[in-house]
């Protein structure tokens, strides 16, 4: 693990700062960064990965009422003979009068499932295979000071599953294609999308989807900040997410823990349900140069039925992380956790920005 971090450091140090900490194809404006890093990690969901990583800073008004929109294309191939293409942006037109995000995602991806439940066995895995297609996309109006409302779509498409010497005993685990509306009420103050360290996020979003039958999902994301000595730049982050399934969704579709930004410690995937809650707090602080250090927890409720939660629902995390700073114009960090939950799920992960 110690190797692995100082190899990344070494790429990132000789790619991502031989130009002056970026690539700045406008040299003259600044208006666009691009940042290239090779990309080595380790996840429960793809054991070893390598692979590159191109992340895009796009301040193109450059105005003090519009704040620095970013995009990212990465493709990724791990030792579990996974590949992953992935692109997905955000972005604020000019005075932030409209506001753009959305995802473009490809895999052909080994991986594991259990059974639906707070308390599935580790012996319930099933080795499978699927081909991935994922499109979301949105667009929201703001209508008051930082407050946004709009829509947005989504499509997935799961094909080709296909298992490993193993019969599935799971009925919900097959071939499916979803496609939905969403509706989507947001305020976002954040002095800066990727490494906030001041202001709010809170995100209300429901959709209407379709795949085998109707059904409909919707999430609620509140996210603060607070920020104190500015030597260190110690800053607090706070967060809440609850999602929520009404109806007979596709097994991808329904609540899930784990993963980078959700309950960091636990494979993605390995608790899923109707309903899940999690409440994450991360400190985070500037050690010395590019260098800065980061641990969080929380706790993470996964059920069916709110009725009915019981204590083994509850599944703690808790983690450290290092950050190293790789735009200090934009504040942008390449960010290393590693985590811990129960059942013996951990987790370590490489990443821009934090994971809120």
């Amino acid at each position: 693990m110690k190797q692995l971090l100082r190899i990344t450091f070494l790429l990132v140090y000789s790619t991502g700062f031989s130009q002056n900490d970026s690539i700045d194809t406008l040299k003259h404006l600044h208006k666009v960064k691009v940042l290239p890093v090779p990309a080595f990690g380790y996840t429960p969901e793809t054991k070893s990965y390598v692979g590159a990583v191109c992340l895009f800073n796009l301040n193109l008004y450059q105005d003090s009422f519009t704040r620095t929109s970013n995009a990212k294309i990465e493709f990724n191939y791990s030792w579990n003979k996974q590949i992953i293409l992935e692109t997905e942006w955000n972005y604020f037109f000019k005075n932030e009068k409209w506001f753009t995000q959305g995802l473009l995602h490809f895999s052909k991806y080994p991986d594991r499932y259990y059974e639906i439940g707070a308390n599935s066995a580790d012996s319930s895995e099933l080795l499978f295979q699927s081909n991935r297609i994922k499109l979301q996309g949105s667009i929201l109006k703001q209508i008051e000071h930082k407050i946004f409302v709009g829509v947005g779509m989504k499509y997935m498409d799961y094909s080709k599953l296909t298992y490993f010497n193993e019969l599935n005993t799971f009925t919900e685990l097959k071939a499916q294609q979803s496609i939905g509306i969403k509706l989507i009420i947001l305020r976002d103050n954040r002095n800066n999308l990727l490494s906030p360290t001041d202001g709010s996020y809170a995100e209300l979003a429901t959709s209407v989807n379709k795949s085998n039958s109707i059904y409909n999902q919707t999430t609620l994301d509140l996210r603060k900040y607070y920020s104190f000595n500015k030597s260190y730049r110690p800053v607090i982050a706070l967060r809440f997410y609850q999602s929520s399934i009404f109806g007979s969704g596709p097994f991808y579709d329904i609540s899930i823990l784990g993963g980078d930004r959700m309950a960091r410690g636990y494979f993605y995937g390995r608790f899923r349900d109707q309903h899940s809650t999690t409440i994450q707090v991360e400190y985070r602080m500037k050690i010395a140069w590019r260098f800065g250090l980061a641990v969080f927890g929380g706790s993470s409720l996964i059920y069916s039925n709110p009725a009915i939660l019981k204590k083994a629902n509850i599944k703690p995390n808790a983690g450290i992380g290092l950050r190293f700073l790789v735009d200090k114009k934009e504040n942008t960090y390449l960010r290393f956790d590693y985590a811990i939950g129960n059942q013996g799920q951990n987790g370590f992960y490489v990443s821009f920005g934090e994971s809120f």
